[in-house]
């Protein structure tokens, strides 16, 4: 088998239809629709990434930031069931995290799933921490974790 090269680019709109499935086939519950994937990929402020196999999208994240604040909130973070356990999502964050603190971004902050145990080892293994819990925060009643990374300047 050969070695998938893997590229991560801006979101467009032309990608929400393939982003729509990723969403889908990568959650169960707390699904964006394709109207908000549209509206979260086209913001004047936030950042949408998609990584992409060819031309095929396999992940995406998105991230928000407001006007005035030095902190950024990852939103959505998902990849293609198909594509787990190939270092995208830690690419997908690396990338984030070199977007905003290039934008004079300091922090980055997320919510996980309390039993999203891969993702809580990921987001610990890069340097995130938990700072808050918030109960029943999911529609299915389970919990999220607040986490957040002080980034380093870009000089």
């Amino acid at each position: 088998m050969t070695q998938a090269t893997l590229t991560i680019r801006d979101a467009q709109t032309a990608d929400v239809e393939d982003l729509l499935r990723i969403e889908q086939r990568a959650f169960s519950g707390d699904l964006l629709t394709r109207r908000a994937l549209r509206y979260l990929i086209s913001r004047a402020h936030g950042i949408g990434l998609v990584c992409t196999v060819g031309d095929q999208p396999v992940g995406y994240a998105i991230v928000l930031l407001r006007r005035g604040s030095r902190s950024g909130r990852i939103y959505s973070l998902a990849v293609d069931p198909d594509w787990r356990g190939r270092q995208i999502g830690r690419l997908l964050l690396e990338a984030i995290e070199t977007r905003l603190a290039a934008k004079g971004i300091s922090r980055v902050q997320l919510e996980v799933r309390a039993d999203n145990e891969p993702a809580l080892r990921r987001y610990h293994g890069l340097g995130y921490e938990v700072y808050a819990s918030e109960p029943g925060y999911y529609e299915d009643g389970e919990g999220a974790l607040k986490m957040r990374k002080e980034l380093a300047e870009v000089p």
